[in-house]
């Protein structure tokens, strides 16, 4: 299996047991030599690191149902893992320092009480604007809904359109980052829909006037995680996320900032969301306890790698919100920005937001932006199906 994943990164330098680590491909320059680097410098395990390129969720839920498959993993387990008994409760690993990691990121790794996975680092989406467009076309930096429909309509131009979402419109990118907008949720705390409220018709509504006014950009050369489009003007405004950064900041200077999705409402608030990978410890690992020891040692002890594998390759903020205060990468500019943005407006899917809620939300997304689809009858059905997907994941707990 290591030979065919072309990942045979060699063992650690540890006497202790083997132990097998897991890691998605990275696209960044360096991350996997680094991971490497961290793994062959512990002493009490040796540590194997696996590259896993290719459908990296999908390979690992089925490695957990194995007794071949990874000690300690990479990913974001699910709740079925968790409530399956699947990965190891690791909540003892962060006793003394758990107020340090931030809490958006956090807390979706967290179900009744227990943590089950670490937080690595936080990679979060944002609005980036090109100032001099907006400045030409005398557009003030949108900070409503309503002012980024306006400034996307009078921002497209000839061959500038006013506003990339990624080439569906948006649906699959925003997700649920519109309702927290409106001052709504996916899920409440205490396990309801959270977007049951005529609010969040309104506001999704809003988002199909984009696509009417054609201020919309469609088929880009390549999708919004890309900054490409923003670079070579086809657009004005881009939502993308924060690794785009600093290519953005090479190729034009001064002339951008970036924004959190705007509020809408009188109830509304900015919205950023964010997301992280966690350290996770498979239940059928041979050596558990040798895995936990080598998790705390990486993801909380070791600072000065977490820093490392934050900043140094691609651009993320730290999970630990005293690392991200003392980054010098992240203290000045549109970073500083992103890390305020994240602080004050970050919201991460909530554990109990299950992937057929998703599914189900997305596809009616889509047929609302794209279609002019009534936003009513469309949650309608949509909060069934979340509602009995809710009470589904909070029968398997009782």
């Amino acid at each position: 299996m290591v030979t065919a994943c072309g990942s045979n990164t060699g063992r650690g330098g540890g006497s202790g047991p083997a132990l097998s680590q897991w890691y998605h491909q990275y696209g960044e320059a360096g991350t996997q030599q680094a991971v490497q680097r961290y793994a062959a410098a512990y002493r009490k395990a040796d540590v194997g690191v696996q590259w896993r390129p290719g459908d990296y969720d999908q390979q690992t839920a089925a490695a957990l149902l194995t007794d071949s498959g990874p000690d300690v993993f990479e990913g974001s387990p699910t709740l079925d893992q968790i409530q399956g008994g699947q990965v190891v409760d690791l909540t003892d690993l962060l006793d003394g320092v758990r107020d340090d990691f931030n809490p958006a990121v956090l807390t979706p790794k967290t179900y009744e009480g227990k943590i089950w996975g670490i937080p690595q680092v936080i990679d979060m989406q944002l609005l980036y604007y090109r100032k001099s467009l907006l400045a030409d076309a005398g557009v003030e930096p949108p900070t409503t809904l309503d002012a980024l429909i306006d400034a996307a309509g009078k921002l497209t131009s000839g061959k500038v359109k006013g506003l990339f979402l990624g080439n569906d419109g948006g649906a699959g990118v925003l997700g649920g980052t519109p309702l927290y907008a409106a001052g709504l949720r996916l899920v409440t705390d205490d396990g309801k829909v959270g977007f049951d409220d005529p609010s969040a018709a309104r506001t999704l509504g809003k988002l199909h006037r984009l696509h009417a006014d054609r201020s919309l950009l469609l088929g880009a050369p390549a999708d919004w995680s890309d900054p490409s489009a923003f670079l070579q003007g086809l657009t004005a405004m881009q939502w993308s996320g924060l690794w785009a950064l600093p290519q953005v900041q090479k190729e034009l200077g001064d002339d951008f900032g970036v924004l959190p999705f705007p509020k809408d409402g009188a109830h509304g608030r900015p919205s950023v969301p964010v997301g992280a990978y966690g350290a996770a410890v498979s239940a059928r690992s041979r050596h558990k306890e040798a895995a936990k020891a080598y998790v705390k040692w990486l993801w909380v002890e070791r600072t000065d790698y977490q820093e490392d594998f934050a900043l140094s390759y691609g651009f993320h903020i730290p999970a630990r919100i005293s690392l991200a205060k003392k980054a010098t990468e992240l203290r000045s500019g549109a970073a500083a920005d992103a890390v305020r943005f994240t602080t004050e407006y970050g919201y991460a899917q909530p554990l109990l937001w299950t992937p057929a809620g998703q599914t189900a939300y997305q596809d009616a997304l889509s047929r609302i932006i794209k279609d002019g689809a009534s936003p009513e009858s469309e949650l309608r059905a949509v909060v069934r199906k979340v509602s009995a997907e809710l009470d589904r994941v909070k029968k398997k707990s009782s």
